[in-house]
């Protein structure tokens, strides 16, 4: 059974969400590429949708949206996930993750596409924390 590490990006806020997800929920995800998007409520998210960005496996290899299939792959990279060039042309074989979601795949990456009625912070139950001063 699947298991991920989601990091849900909120772009309207700026803030970056970590929640585990596995079981039935996790399922939704496998066989769909970067770029599906997926009903917000596998992540606690009611009446949203979120689009996956990317992710990596256990190794820290990471997922690239231009290379087909779930596999690993040895691919010539000149930047982008992956591989940061030094120098300008530098290019490097690299072992990336195909573009699909599999059970090798242990963190995802995911982004608020549609909003629903009430706001993320308040779903994930982080909106409404005191600052600590007491006047």
């Amino acid at each position: 059974m699947a298991t991920f590490q989601v990091a849900v990006a909120d772009p309207e806020s700026g803030r970056t969400y970590q929640r585990e997800v596995d079981g039935q929920d996790a399922n939704r995800f496998l066989g769909l590429d970067i770029g599906s998007e997926v009903d917000g409520e596998a992540v606690g998210l009611d009446g949203y949708t979120v689009t996956i960005t990317g992710g990596s496996d256990a190794a820290g290899r990471p997922m690239r949206g231009d290379v087909d299939g779930a596999q690993l792959n040895d691919v010539l990279l000149s930047g982008g996930p992956g591989f940061n060039p030094s120098t300008d042309g530098e290019r490097k074989r690299v072992s990336v993750r195909g573009k699909e979601v599999s059970d090798e795949i242990v963190q995802l990456n995911v982004s608020v596409a549609e909003r629903g009625d009430e706001s993320v912070d308040s779903l994930y139950g982080e909106g409404d924390e005191e600052d600590g001063d007491d006047e």
